[in-house]
């Protein structure tokens, strides 16, 4: 099978920015899942921070994988891609100089774009998991992010969270980001196509969509004509991968299923979610 060289998939992922679809991203997770994805004519996939998290600790996706695990899986991907593939690098696994490395290291890797969000990450002591830093923190992250960055034709995405802040705040942070160098801008918490459109009208750079499936947004001649050119609609190929290993071996034990089994409470019985929030309740007093 040809591997496409890294810079390659990097220009065939700036094409896709640069044209007027909008792609739905393959949920990848290693190598076998990316040469899948490929095959299947995708045009593009993500590595979801949340997926590595699982896939390779076994844990729930509140910041507790480490950059170099993270990085080791995203080469993992990278060595046999033949398509282009996102890497979700979180809040760059610190402040702007950890960034400068989780930027070097994904490079790297040979991802062809990744993302960087103004989450505040890992959640601080009585903060909900919904805060974000400020406007000239993330300025600073992404700034440092491209100075960092050696391939310029590796795309660095900026991300904020549009269901937690007023819209002018933000068209505020897209605006800013743009304006430092980001090559795209990316979303979480859009609620229907007419709060896409308030922001949109206000962007100039690619917009990415992560949307959940939300069937408030899945109109994709709007969306691109709004300006969206990659969509995420979640993860849904690493979950039923969970739910089949799992119902195979119940079966192998001779154990009947019951009831229908929802993937994701499976993924978080076995990531043993509810004691971590517990510790995260008793030594950080977080507020969901």
């Amino acid at each position: 099978m040809h591997n496409a060289s890294h810079h390659e998939l990097r220009n065939t992922f700036h094409a896709l920015l640069a044209g007027s679809s909008c792609h739905h991203t393959a949920s990848v997770f290693d190598p076998l899942s990316a040469r899948m994805a490929a095959d299947l004519g995708f045009e593009v996939g993500i590595l979801g921070g949340s997926v590595a998290s699982l896939q390779v600790l076994g844990a729930p996706d509140i910041a507790l994988i480490t950059l170099s695990e993270f990085a080791e899986q995203a080469t993992r991907i990278g060595r046999v891609a033949r398509l282009p593939v996102i890497a979700d690098a979180d809040h760059g696994y610190g402040n702007a100089l950890n960034t400068m490395r989780t930027v070097v290291e994904l490079e790297r890797a040979g991802v062809a774009a990744l993302t960087l969000e103004d989450t505040v990450l890992p959640a601080r002591f009585g903060c909900k998991s919904s805060d974000l830093i400020s406007i000239e923190e993330g300025v600073g992250k992404l700034r440092a992010a491209l100075r960092a960055r050696q391939d310029p034709s590796l795309a660095i995405i900026a991300r904020t969270h549009a269901g937690v802040q007023p819209l002018a705040e933000v068209v505020a942070r897209l605006r800013a980001y743009e304006d430092a160098g980001a090559d795209a801008v990316c979303l979480v918490g859009v609620k229907d196509a007419d709060h896409l459109h308030a922001v949109a009208e206000n962007v100039c750079v690619p917009l990415m969509l992560v949307t959940y499936g939300n069937p408030a947004l899945n109109d994709d001649h709007l969306l691109a004509e709004l300006g969206v050119r990659i969509v995420v609609d979640g993860h849904a190929p690493y979950f039923a991968a969970i739910k089949a290993t799992y119902e195979r071996l119940r079966e192998q034990r001779g154990l009947s299923i019951k009831e229908p089994l929802d993937p994701s409470r499976l993924a978080a019985h076995y990531a043993d979610t509810e004691t971590c929030m517990a510790w995260a309740r008793d030594y950080m007093n977080v507020s969901e």
